[in-house]
């Protein structure tokens, strides 16, 4: 099977990289947003409205759309939390970092989702001209008191899930709380943890504080997710009402950050393994991919054109992307690695770039 989309948006530390499919390889087609750090950038699936999410540090956080495909971006107002919003109790809500956009809900180019630290989503139904803070998930009575900061100080919502058959069905992912699931649009959220572990908890089988680094789901059959989590990787059959651990119980397949499926095949997935949360860096510095088809029955390392010696690239949650049978991963030392054969094989498209925190095909 052929590649299926033709750019990759790649969000790094220095700005946002383009690179485009050509007939014979993926060559690099741009930049924008140059020396500004690209959180997060994805597109509406028409491929009509770019999004880029930025964190300008001591400026705080932008958000930026482009309508003509990243020749020209337009500003639009980040979400914003109240005056009277507060993490805890005496402590005041502030925009901390944008974590993820979700574009395209309900099948409207104008609705997207946007995940933010400290632990709020906010919705706009308007292209960005004001977002609303889902009131139903920030009330939620577990979030002053269960939720927490895990590798960054506060909450953060890093994950959306828009159910394509029930547009009301949604679910979140956090650090640190856990997987919440919504069926009326937001208004009133029940935790889906059961079965998943947090080891640094006085229980570690709490239904709040659990840590999630991704969650995703099938996109066919969405009823099967996967998370990579702090505490190893797991998957559900049933919508998150049960998890189970599918770490690989003497190998590496277990701490990390990314997890990718296969858009057809409900028990195929990949992973980049990391040493631990103490250690991120490469396993024995050998970078390496891990993939199951059997639903994490068993694991598999595909290292073919990967760097196995003195190596110590991590990949963020979000540095991982498919489509069709071609992956591409991006690393905290600016690496690209593409392969056309789910991992079989993999090449390289650059190692020369920041450290990349998002890769996304569109």
């Amino acid at each position: 099977m052929s590649s299926t989309k033709n750019t990759l948006l790649i969000g790094t530390r220095k700005g946002l990289v383009i690179y485009k499919k050509t007939s014979s390889d993926w060559k690099y087609a741009g930049e924008s947003f140059d020396g500004i750090p690209v959180s997060y950038a994805t597109a509406s699936p028409d491929n009509k409205i770019w999004w880029a999410c930025q964190d300008h540090g001591h400026w705080g956080c932008k958000l930026h759309i482009s309508r003509d495909q990243g020749a020209n971006w337009e500003e639009v107002d980040a979400p914003k939390y109240a005056e009277d919003d507060e993490i805890r109790d005496g402590l005041p809500a502030t925009l901390k970092y944008l974590w993820v956009l979700q574009p395209h809900v309900n099948g409207d180019a104008d609705h997207v989702l946007i995940g933010t630290e400290p632990g709020g989503l906010f919705e706009s139904k308007n292209t960005g001209k004001n977002f609303e803070l889902v009131r139903g998930l920030w009330d939620h009575p577990s979030r002053k008191e269960q939720w927490f900061g895990g590798g960054r100080d506060y909450a953060g919502i890093h994950s959306i899930i828009v159910d394509k058959d029930n547009h009301d069905h949604r679910y979140v992912g956090i650090s640190c709380a856990g997987v919440f699931e919504t069926w009326d649009g937001g208004q009133q959220w029940e935790p889906k943890n059961k079965g998943l572990r947090a080891d640094f908890l006085p229980d570690p089988a709490s239904e709040v504080g659990q840590d999630p680094h991704l969650l995703v789901a099938h996109p066919i059959n969405q009823k099967v997710m996967w998370q990579q989590n702090h505490c190893g990787i797991f998957r559900s059959i049933d919508g998150a009402n049960h998890w189970d651990d599918i770490s690989e119980p003497n190998g590496v397949a277990n701490f990390g950050f990314v997890i990718t499926l296969d858009e057809k095949d409900e028990n195929t997935a990949w992973v980049v393994p990391a040493v631990s949360d103490e250690k991120r860096l490469a396993i024995d510095r050998a970078l390496v991919v891990c993939r199951t088809r059997d639903g994490g029955k068993s694991w598999e390392k595909l290292t073919n054109g990967l760097p196995q010696k003195a190596c110590y690239d991590i990949v963020y949650r979000h540095g991982m992307d498919i489509t069709g049978d071609t992956l591409v991963f991006g690393t905290t030392t600016g690496n690209i690695y593409l392969s056309d054969n789910q991992g079989d094989n993999w090449t390289s498209l650059n190692h020369n770039l920041p450290m990349i925190y998002s890769v996304r095909f569109i």
